[in-house]
């Protein structure tokens, strides 16, 4: 496994009924969802669990959430998410996801979310260095936007 590819996640999920729209279509909001259980899942790999940290006092709420629609999922798509670090400060950090097809490996959509450190008063706070350390950005494996 190359450098690249242990920086990146890959979940695999299936496009449920209840996330379809009046067109047969994933409805948009889903993406949002899907991302963010791929950069959980993520973040679990990289050594950094969501509940620690809040246990911990420090909550990263989405700041800024960025997509684009390329072709459309449809109900029973097995679909790969892949996400992966783009760029991390001592306070934020930002998320890039490729959303593709799993049978065809068609891009569906591009992805980015920014979050920041905060704490339980919405004060924004620096990361603890550990981290810090595992936020490792890696160059992007697709043309995000």
């Amino acid at each position: 496994m190359s450098d690249l590819e242990a920086s990146i996640t890959d979940i695999e999920l299936r496009v449920r009924y209840a996330e379809t729209d009046q067109m047969r279509l994933a409805h948009h909001a889903n993406y949002l969802v899907w991302c963010e259980q791929a950069r959980t899942e993520h973040m679990r790999r990289l050594g950094v669990s969501y509940r620690e940290l809040e246990q911990a006092g420090i909550h990263l709420p989405v700041v800024e959430a960025t997509l684009r629609y390329r072709r459309g999922a449809r109900y029973d798509d097995a679909l790969r998410v892949r996400c992966w670090v783009r760029e991390a400060s001592s306070r934020r950090v930002v998320f890039g996801y490729a959303i593709e097809r799993v049978v065809d490996g068609t891009l569906l959509a591009t992805a980015r979310t920014s979050l920041i450190a905060v704490d339980a008063d919405q004060r924004v706070r620096a990361l603890p260095a550990s981290v810090r350390q595992c936020l490792v950005p890696v160059q992007d494996p697709v043309r995000l936007m």
